[in-house]
């Protein structure tokens, strides 16, 4: 048996926005001791605002955040410095304080008063700091005179000088070079595995995420994905969060994936499938989560939509659906939204609808099947078990049986509208499917 991992960070339901809108809601996350962790996605999508929350600079809005099994307000902001180090993007100095200077203020944490001085055991530590990032040809120089690279190196040595049990660094290499980029994560990884520091990074650049670090968290206002670079770097998944499509090779084993944009001829083919019929599935809640395995599985393409960013349903949707029709969390569908299911339709072989709650967040989208089914698009209502079935209508003479079915009324809170647009639903031809593997067949049938 492996030696069990010990917890250092913990999320705990945060939510957190700057606005009306949270930037992510509801995230649990749990970073162990040791572990080296990089943050992917897309500008805007809440990586550094975690490292922020991280820090203690930021307070969730709800939830908690927790270091050691401690909530991370309760350490103090003294105490917080002695075990968390934060390296910037950039760091400007209105002083012309040389690289030995800087380091040396990894250390005011540790210093009883503000005028207080460094001490032997302080001077011991810097001068390790600076040695072990290779800092001392620069130590006597001005830090603001330095490269972006040698700048890099002086601020990882400065946030050494803490002795940090966790490291926080906002994207490390962004404005380098190739040498310094290598350098600077090859420094970081050395620090993670001689000398056991827990390591958080933001991550700009998907190849070096993936060669240096293990676990990738990809982020898109809120965690879509957690696990290593070859479950992470799945190209469908990656198109969806960053909008554009690309193509990933894995040379030799997951410490050499390869994010590559796409060929002319991987285009074409991506613009010709968007043409081709496809299942639309309407979900949400995780009542979509069997039908859209089921189909991924048996190879039939679909779009999902629209979703609330954070619902489970637009995660799964994220890895295994053609296309996903994306909404803001916790927010009614919009007018764009519904534009883009308009179309889904338009173009769609066959309309699937899941037991979803129904609320008036998602009624538009059952206005919008209705409309869809008198145009003469195929529905198939899935119950939400085989129990669910008792009473449901057979054919349309029974349809007045549906609206006494605790299926669909125990799901409607709308005060009776959606139970009266399920009734439409049926009297234009929609069939009631008990099953997953049912639904499957038939839409195996409408994409002949």
């Amino acid at each position: 048996m492996g030696k069990e991992r010990t917890s250092l960070v913990q999320l705990q339901h945060v939510t957190f926005g700057y606005g009306r809108q949270p930037l992510f809601h509801d995230v649990s996350l749990r970073i162990d001791a040791c572990e080296m962790v990089g943050l992917l996605g897309p500008n805007g999508s809440g990586k550094t605002t975690l490292l922020r929350l991280l820090s203690g600079i930021l307070r969730p809005q709800q939830g908690t955040v927790c270091l050691a099994g401690r909530d991370l307000q309760a350490w103090g902001r003294r105490g917080a410095a002695q075990q968390i180090a934060v390296v910037p993007q950039e760091l400007h100095v209105p002083f012309a304080f040389t690289a030995e200077h800087m380091v040396n203020l990894g250390r005011i944490p540790f210093i009883s008063s503000f005028f207080g001085s460094l001490s032997k055991r302080d001077r011991e530590i810097v001068q390790d700091a600076i040695d072990v990032t290779g800092v001392t040809p620069l130590a006597g120089r001005i830090f603001n005179e330095l490269s972006g690279g040698e700048r890099q190196r002086v601020m990882i040595a400065m946030a050494l000088a803490q002795q940090p049990t966790l490291l926080l660094l906002d994207e490390p290499t962004s404005h380098l070079d190739i040498k310094y980029q290598i350098e600077t994560l090859e420094l970081v990884q050395q620090l993670n595995r001689k000398r056991g520091v827990t390591v958080v990074a933001a991550m700009h650049d998907l190849n070096l995420a993936a060669r240096y670090f293990p676990r990738l968290l990809l982020f898109q206002r809120g965690i879509v994905a957690d696990s290593g670079p070859a479950e992470v770097m799945e190209p469908r998944l990656l198109s969806r969060v960053y909008g554009v499509n690309v193509q990933v090779g894995i040379l030799r084993g997951a410490e050499h994936i390869s994010v590559l944009p796409p060929s002319n001829e991987s285009v074409k083919d991506e613009h010709t499938e968007q043409h081709q019929p496809r299942v639309h599935v309407i979900a949400g809640g995780g009542s979509g989560e069997l039908m859209m395995r089921a189909l991924a599985d048996a190879h039939i393409p679909f779009v999902a939509g629209a979703l609330n960013i954070g619902d489970s349903d637009h995660t799964l949707a994220l890895r295994l659906a053609d296309d996903v029709i994306t909404e803001q969390p916790y927010a009614p569908i919009s007018p764009a939204a519904l534009e883009q299911v308009r179309t889904s339709f338009a173009h769609a072989a066959l309309l699937i609808l899941c037991p979803v709650p129904i609320g008036p967040g998602n009624l538009a989208l059952l206005q919008e099947a209705v409309v869809a089914a008198q145009h003469g698009l195929p529905v198939l209502l899935l119950t939400s078990s085989p129990g669910d079935t008792t009473g449901i209508a057979s054919n349309l003479a029974e349809t007045e049986g549906l609206l006494q079915c605790r299926c669909i009324a125990t799901r409607d809170y709308t005060e009776g509208e959606g139970v009266k647009l399920v009734e439409k639903l049926l009297q234009t031809g929609a069939s009631v499917v008990r099953s997953v593997g049912e639904a499957v067949n038939i839409a195996n049938r409408h994409l002949v």
